[in-house]
């Protein structure tokens, strides 16, 4: 049995323990080699933000953002708007496009348009929801062929991102398609392969290896076994997690540190019912603003 002293020693331990953030060994600079030309751009993600395009790029720029990745208005007046909010605040931005359409042929249709509209913004690069996971191997392929030709006639990087759902779903999926495609470049989230194969991907290191070599751009959310997003990464008991995505993070900035080569992020925890919420009530278990903006600066810190 434990006396009244052994429990009270016990509890201030666990206290102790509670307070720990495993995000502190991260706020600190990689050490590696750094060649000229290598430039750090963090993204502020405008998902669950309730306002204007304007008050979003004031907000961002405050809080020490880059630029942001947006979705693309399909009309003009959209488009004009978020050109001038974005330039006003000397920010940058990448653009997310996808479509919906359950019929193979209609939806690449629907993908090329979007494509095309995103090119003629001239952002930083194009960020693909690409594909259904129900596709054929051949027609997913359809949509990275298109990239790839686009990407190189335009000069703008267009990648596509390992989501659910989507053509990239799985990380042997992906590998599949990274032997068979040389030019394909990659958005790595991979909080949603944590979900998918339900680990940290531990029985897999030779193709997230593969994967991390061909990506380009990031996705700063941290997944876990159960799911794409943690409640607040900065819980004690999400350090196992935090560790597994910087060490992944980790080896695809230093070689773009080697390169000299341009790295962008995007810092990407969602509303709710991405974050977790209380039952009956709905309400978010954490501040998602706060945990990007804390994201974004640990980052910066680390990285730049």
């Amino acid at each position: 049995m434990i006396n009244r002293r052994e429990f009270i020693n016990r509890a201030s331990a666990a206290s102790a323990v509670a307070l720990i953030n495993p995000f502190t060994t991260f706020a600190k600079p990689m050490e590696t080699t750094t060649a000229a030309g290598f430039e750090l751009i963090l993204l502020g993600t405008n998902w669950g933000f309730n306002g204007t395009t304007a008050q979003f790029c004031e907000r961002i720029k405050a809080d020490g953002y880059d630029g942001a990745e947006i979705w693309y208005p399909a009309d003009a007046k959209g488009q004009q708007e978020v050109q001038e909010a974005f330039a006003k605040n000397g920010l940058r931005f990448g653009i997310l496009i996808g479509s919906g359409d359950t019929n193979p042929k209609t939806n690449l249709d629907q993908f090329a348009r979007m494509l095309e509209s995103a090119i003629k913004a001239k952002p930083l690069y194009i960020n693909c929801h690409s594909g259904k996971d129900y596709f054929s191997f051949a027609d997913n392929k359809f949509f990275m062929e298109l990239t790839a030709q686009l990407s190189k006639s335009s000069g703008i990087p267009v990648y596509h991102e390992t989501h659910r759902g989507k053509s990239l779903y799985s990380a042997p999926i992906t590998k599949g398609f990274i032997d068979s495609l040389p030019d394909l470049r990659l958005t790595l989230d991979i909080s949603h392969w944590c979900n998918v194969h339900e680990s940290m991907l531990d029985d897999q290191k030779e193709t997230i290896a593969l994967a991390l070599s061909r990506t380009d751009h990031i996705h700063a959310r941290i997944g876990h076994p159960e799911g794409p997003q943690v409640n607040d990464p900065r819980a004690p008991e999400w350090k196992f997690a935090v560790d597994a995505h910087f060490a992944w993070w980790d080896k695809v900035v230093e070689q773009k540190k080697k390169e000299g080569k341009r790295m962008t992020i995007l810092t990407e925890f969602g509303p709710p019912d991405y974050m977790p919420t209380m039952a009956y009530t709905r309400q978010p278990l954490a501040d998602q603003w706060q945990i990007n903006k804390y994201m974004m600066e640990t980052l910066r810190k680390r990285y730049a």
